[in-house]
């Protein structure tokens, strides 16, 4: 398919070179030595079906190569303290400015990390409470619960024009409550969870993960001399019990060097519960879980602040009150504060936000905790940074900003788009949104079709040359799934009672059984908050949500799905050896690469070179190990095939059953193109999401919850995941989505809308019946919207 281009007289294509981002033979990933000029300041959309290769064009050779630039402007010492970023694969770059990424990954998920301290909101707030709150106690981090505290009566004269004030003070370093140390929480610990009191250290007492037998750990608590390694714990003196499980950080010399020596419990605590449950690995998780029971702090009650900053007000709230506020509440309260002192910093936060109600995130709070938001929010929130940012001829690179958007806030988020592009800012977008499609400079269409298919450029023009020719995307723009004239009938109903988390409070509704339902409503409506706290948690239901796969470099679509362990037995079957053979982690490692395929140089302080393992090239398994074969293929050679290739090698009847279901299934959910060996970093959030749905669907439940699944689907592929969802329905299973596509909402037997708002304007159910219904009602936000979507 060759590349078609708009008029040479279209105003996306400025004649001056210095006006354009040139890009020439890049092949990152699955790029076919693409050459391409991009205008700069210019709204550009990147389109393609998943896995044609846009990302790897903005995020991993221009954006890449950008920051990779920057990063060599500082002293080769500074660079040796920053990430190491090794040159895309292209020939050659021109024009590129400063990128911004802002990309779908989600915020920190750290206790001490809210939506107030991942943007500015926070520090401006704290400092207007240090500057006119009363009384007065200090600098802003005396407001700050990140900041340990140190408390001292005292008072100070304030002088405010001519009036003096004789104000009560503190002498205050930081905000932290000393209790909780800022978390807000206090745990309890079953000590009956973390050792078995009739064993001894050496015989395996403590049961904490990481802490075995043999372990340093249990080396340490072993060789300190505080305890003897072979005595039960159950008779351990009430000193030894204290040493063992309270004892303050001790030097101890173990194994000819000064050790820190220290109790369970305090260890415990430093090394897991001071992180966020979210971001442990799962077996640590299941065990904090397990074995900690947290409650709210009872001396800051859960505001995580020491008692001056607690009481310390302005218009009779305190900051951790103002932070609790749903921010569209925040900025009404943020009227009421009248002094010229600080008016210069009541406009700035306003400013802000003014952003977030205009992202479509006025219904969060401050104080929610970022890990907490999805792929969607966090995107928006990173964007609520760059809104008011002063920098102008920046390169903003934005990955489906449409994610978790309504089509009500769709509009508004294109307008910030243009925002951005009208300050003498690039702005890049990959998107599949016909919405945002339509408001483009430019377009760059890749195709034409995904992984070894794709990596080519089809299309680069106007909206009105996409439109007419012949790619993928141009077919496909301007479709419309219409309303079902018939609708499937429930086989029965899921009662939900009320129900109430968040914004949700106590709402009644009956869920139809057996058939494809649509949950809707606007961003922040209460759409997961009633699903995930009311359905996900009952037996029988499997819950696809987009919290976000957890894997190395080393982990990959064979690994992640469970299919190597029965390709690994087909080998080892069929040659008579051990299946740990075949496993690059494991006894079939590459010795000089370790199984990873690559070796890295280290060069001191500057950036580490990675390189292709002379010994095995990249194929990361033993020579001996290669010649072991199946049907004449190596592992390595069946690790390389596409998942679709692969359904043909492994089939029901021969060689392995087990694994010709997983590849199904792979195929099934669209991801026949990607390699059974490509590691998951290297994956779309679209093509970890569909991964996620392939691994769920060889569960036994009966119900099954997908979190927009629409996710990083182009055009074309929303009708093969329509068809998917068919087939899982006529096959006995009930579907519940929660979307926010046209095209799944028309699509639906069954449709509960959530509303009428976002934040404490949501949480009730607005309208509950078939897409026909809602649009001859046009009675919602939803309904209006998708009865434009149909036509009517």
């Amino acid at each position: 398919m060759g590349i078609m281009t708009a008029p040479s007289t279209s105003t996306t294509h400025p004649a001056d070179s210095h006006d354009m981002i040139r890009v020439r033979g890049a092949r990152e990933n699955n790029l076919n030595d693409v050459s391409v000029d991009i205008p700069k300041r210019r709204l550009t959309v990147l389109t393609g079906v998943s896995g044609s290769g846009k990302s790897s064009l903005v995020f991993g050779t221009i954006a890449a190569e950008s920051q990779r630039l920057i990063n060599e402007t500082y002293s080769a010492f500074i660079q040796g303290f920053m990430p190491n970023l090794s040159r895309p694969d292209v020939d050659h770059l021109d024009g590129l400015t400063t990128a911004i990424l802002v990309d779908q990954e989600r915020l920190v998920a750290n206790s001490r990390s809210t939506v107030g301290t991942v943007t500015d909101a926070h520090a401006l707030l704290r400092t207007l409470f240090s500057r006119i709150a009363e009384p007065h106690i200090g600098s802003s981090q005396a407001y700050s619960f990140n900041v340990p505290s140190v408390e001292a009566s005292g008072a100070v004269t304030v002088h405010r024009g001519n009036k003096v004030r004789e104000k009560q003070t503190y002498s205050v370093v930081g905000g932290m409550c000393p209790r909780c140390e800022g978390i807000g929480k206090v745990n309890d610990i079953d000590l009956a969870q973390v050792f078995d009191a009739s064993k001894s250290l050496a015989q395996g007492a403590i049961t904490v993960p990481g802490y075995t037998p043999d372990g340093w750990y249990v080396r340490l608590f072993s060789e300190s001399g505080f305890l003897d390694p072979n005595k039960p714990i159950e008779k351990y003196t009430k000193r030894e019990l204290h040493d063992f499980l309270y004892k303050e950080p001790t030097k101890v010399p173990v194994g000819g060097a000064n050790m820190t020596y220290e109790g369970l419990i305090p260890k415990i605590q430093k090394s897991m519960l001071s992180k966020d449950p979210d971001a442990m690995q799962p077996h640590i998780r299941a065990f904090v879980e397990r074995a900690v029971t947290f409650t709210q702090c009872p001396d800051c009650e859960g505001t995580r602040l020491a008692q001056p900053a607690r009481e310390s007000r302005i218009a009779g709230k305190n900051i951790a009150d103002v932070c609790a506020l749903q921010i569209t509440d925040l900025r009404e309260w943020l009227n009421q504060i009248d002094d010229a002192g600080v008016a210069p910093l009541v406009t700035t936060l306003a400013a802000t936000l003014d952003s977030f109600v205009t992202i479509g995130l006025g219904y969060l709070s401050l104080d929610r905790p970022s890990g907490t938001l999805s792929g969607g929010e966090a995107q928006r929130t990173k964007m609520v940074r760059h809104l008011g940012s002063a920098l102008t001829d920046v390169t903003y690179v934005f990955d489906e900003p449409s994610t978790g958007l309504h089509p009500h806030d769709i509009s508004r988020m294109n307008d910030l788009l243009l925002q951005l592009r009208d300050k003498g800012n690039t702005v890049l977008v990959v998107e599949h949104k016909p919405e945002v499609i339509m408001i483009a400079d430019h377009i760059i269409d890749l195709g034409p079709g995904a992984g070894s298919r794709g990596g080519t450029i089809t299309y680069q023009g106007d909206v009105a040359g996409l439109q007419a020719s012949d790619t993928v995307t141009g077919h496909h723009l301007g479709d419309r799934v219409q309303v079902k004239p018939t609708v499937r009938e429930p086989s029965g109903v899921l009662e939900v009672r009320g129900a109430s988390a968040h914004n949700v409070n106590n709402v009644d509704v009956d869920i139809p059984l057996g058939v494809l339902v649509a949950v809707t409503g606007v961003a922040g409506s209460g759409k997961s908050s009633l699903i995930h706290s009311s359905v996900v948690p009952r037996e029988g239901v499997v819950a696809v949500d987009q919290s976000p796969i957890r894997g190395s470099r080393r982990s990959n679509p064979a690994t992640y799905t469970g299919l190597l362990d029965p390709i690994r037995k087909a080998f080892a079957k069929e040659n008579g050896v051990k299946p740990a053979l075949f496993s690059a982690n494991s006894q079939g490692a590459c010795p000089v690469c370790q199984g990873a395929g690559v070796t890295f140089t280290d060069l001191g302080v500057m950036a580490s070179v990675a390189t292709t393992c002379v010994e095995c090239e990249g194929r990361r398994f033993r020579s001996d190990v290669l010649e072991y074969t199946l049907a004449g293929c190596s592992i390595a050679d069946v690790l390389a095939l596409p998942a679709e290739e692969a359904s043909r090698f492994f089939t029901d009847d021969a060689p392995n059953p087990a694994a010709a279901r997983i590849l199904r299934r792979l195929v099934d959910v669209g991801l026949g193109y990607i390699t059974l060996g490509q590691p998951l970093t290297t994956l779309s959030g679209g093509e970890r999401q569909r991964l996620k749905l392939a691994t769920h669907m060889g569960g036994q439940g009966d119900v099954y919850i997908l979190d927009e699944p629409t996710t990083g689907l182009h055009l074309a592929d929303v009708h093969h995941l329509l068809t998917l969802l068919d087939r899982l329905v006529d096959s006995g299973k009930s579907v519940i989505v929660i979307e926010h596509h046209q095209a799944v909402m028309a699509h639906a037997d069954w449709i509960i809308d959530m509303g009428p708002g976002a934040g404490h304007d949501g949480g009730q159910v607005v309208f509950q019946g078939t897409p026909a219904t809602l649009v001859a009602q046009a009675s919602t936000v939803t309904g209006q919207h998708l009865a434009e979507y149909v036509g009517q």
